[in-house]
């Protein structure tokens, strides 16, 4: 029925005088949803707007308004694309899963769009922290080995970390809630990272010239796609400030990105002939995701994978006889709290050598399972982790005099008030064991001068970047491999000076290290390096020149298309412009009044 004082609703060749407009007319395709008032009884259409359909009614393609709305705002017109738009409303919003008013339409608000720019920096914020912590996973070891000595408990908290963030990106990347949460989680693990082990934006430094190249081939797409919808919010704005500031903001981080290569460097930018000799392996504590950590299954498996170098901690029982222990506890490594209770919380140095050995120093291993997808050990093997004791020095050289490898080791605890004797009675061992002294690569700082008189054979390596002033520059440096640039490496090779970097797991690092011309790594997973017969990507300066330019130019002609193709579409759907719009309203208030 008709409202008061209205008369039932006769079509007119099919057309209605619009509420939203009373000069325009309603096409037949509106006459079921079309928000006009009815005519009167043999009523014509007035006959000037006629060829204006009604700019607010679904039959004319755009959204239409609510019932008695006089002024639409212009904000509210939607983008040709409507697809597009109700796609990514959907994304970030509630909106898709609310029964949609017929009459009220789809609506982007600013509301919306500040929403979603904080979905978007938050996503990317995440995504960033959750490529940080697959590069420290080569470090992953020493940050379970700290977490242990504070709360004397083992955990491979590489799991529950790299859950968590993979967790939080895709819940955040999904748009599934929880967003301020994700960020300040993310925040504090990047503040906890900055705080304790800083050295760790080294590694991702360092990671950057491992993945640049294909990091910038990735941006660049992502850029590239994000041009679709960012055109459409171009062409939805009506005020000329945003659309200018929308499109320098897009336009100005789309062009860093073009020139980033600019400042993309790797030395695995070279040719293949210029690659240097492979580096050899130091086996960190023997070949601990194989068998437990300082035994001498350890290092016997080690030996499997081709080790040029044992790499061991020393340390001196109360009784005098240097041993091999990383910890200054016996906790992690042993079951002293089941066999020394009492004892177990005391340092290394006060047992004498029929305790150590009364200790098992394998089953740790597979209770604990230390480093995360090692592999499965058989049941014989199994049986001779439970059987590993506590090796002395004495042990450790006389395998390595058998099969002619060199061993490198500090000697804990330092700065240990009893250090001198720890140093005379490491050197003695030594030289009673009959191993060739120039197998010997003499790392302690303490009493160096000495150790050279008494063991002028030994090989001293240092731990220590070379002086610019030294009058005597070290031959051999053993350093962290966050510590050196690829740069500093290329320089030390050039000098002639062995650089050992430690500890190397993964390997994309491993490649890049390799590109730099590190002479050797000390690992944790010599079995994985040991299998690689070159770098995972080398490629020639030429090439990524050519596939820089090709990605850039193709990227560019697909933004120029995006842009071009809404532009059309957004002048083939709106029936009238601004101008007209405005006219029109300002009729309909004066005939109002």
């Amino acid at each position: 029925m008709g409202r008061a004082g209205e008369q039932p609703a006769t079509r007119v060749g099919l057309q209605r005088v619009c509420s939203c407009s009373p000069l325009a007319w309603c096409p037949p395709s509106a006459s079921a949803s079309c928000l006009g008032r009815p005519l009167a009884t043999g009523g014509e259409p007035p006959a000037l707007p006629r060829s204006q359909p009604c700019a607010l009614c679904p039959a004319g393609g755009l959204t239409p308004g609510r019932r008695g709305d006089t002024d639409p705002p212009m904000a509210e017109r939607p983008a040709c694309c409507h697809g597009c738009a109700t796609c990514l409303l959907c994304l970030y919003s509630c909106q898709c899963h609310c029964k949609k008013d017929k009459r009220k339409g789809l609506r982007t608000t600013t509301c919306d769009c500040a929403w979603f720019f904080f979905l978007f920096c938050t996503c990317l914020f995440t995504l960033v922290w959750l490529y940080h912590a697959l590069v420290t996973l080569n470090d992953f070891h020493n940050l379970n080995e700290f977490l242990f000595r504070q709360m004397q408990r083992w955990v491979d908290w590489s799991l529950p970390l790299l859950g968590l963030t993979a967790l939080l990106a895709t819940y955040s990347t999904l748009l599934l809630g929880l967003l301020i949460l994700t960020a300040l989680v993310v925040a504090t693990v990047f503040v906890a990272l900055d705080v304790q082990w800083a050295e760790q934006w080294q590694s991702a430094r360092i990671s950057l010239q491992a993945t640049g190249p294909f990091l910038h081939i990735g941006a660049v797409a992502g850029v590239t796609l994000l041009a679709w919808p960012v055109a459409d919010c171009f062409y939805r704005t009506r005020r000329t400030a945003p659309r200018v500031l929308l499109l320098l903001v897009y336009l100005g981080g789309t062009a860093a990105l073009y020139l980033a290569p600019l400042l993309i460097s790797s030395p695995c930018l070279m040719e293949e002939s210029q690659l240097p000799p492979k580096p050899a392996l130091v086996g960190h504590r023997g070949a601990p995701l194989l068998a437990p950590e300082n035994t001498l299954m350890s290092f016997r498996k080690s030996l499997a994978c081709g080790v040029a170098v044992f790499e061991t901690d020393v340390t001196v029982s109360a009784d005098g006889v240097p041993f091999l222990m990383h910890d200054a506890t016996l906790t992690r490594t042993t079951d002293v709290r089941a066999v020394f209770p009492a004892q177990a919380a005391l340092n290394s140095t006060a047992f004498n050598w029929t305790e150590l050995q009364a200790l098992d120093a394998g089953s740790w291993f597979l209770q604990r399972r230390p480093f995360w997808g090692r592999q499965a050990l058989s049941s014989e093997e199994q049986g001779q982790v439970r059987a590993q004791k506590i090796p002395s020095l004495q042990q450790l050289l006389q395998v390595a005099k058998q099969h002619n490898v060199s061993v490198l080791f500090d000697l804990r605890p330092e700065n240990h008030t009893d250090s001198q004797g720890f140093v005379n009675v490491t050197v003695e061992t030594i030289l009673q064991s009959g191993i060739p002294p120039q197998l010997i690569l003499w790392l302690p700082d303490e009493f160096r001068e000495q150790v050279r008189q008494q063991a002028p054979g030994f090989q001293q390596i240092y731990g220590r970047k070379r002086g610019r002033n030294e009058t005597e520059s070290p031959l051999r440096v053993n350093l962290p491999y966050q510590n050196l640039s690829t740069e500093e490496i290329g320089q030390y090779r050039q000098d002639n000076v062995s650089v050992n970097l430690y500890v190397v797991n993964e390997p994309w690092l491993f490649s890049v290290l390799w590109c730099a011309g590190a002479s050797s790594v000390t690992t944790n997973a010599c079995q994985v390096l040991r299998g690689m017969e070159r770098p995972l990507w080398l490629l020639p300066r030429s090439t990524y020149l050519m596939v820089w330019i090709v990605t850039d130019c193709v990227s560019f002609l697909l933004l120029l298309w995006a842009f071009f193709l809404l532009q059309k579409c957004s002048r083939k759907n709106d029936p009238a412009g601004s101008e007209t719009d405005v006219l029109l309203t300002k009729i309909k208030n004066l005939m109002q009044e």
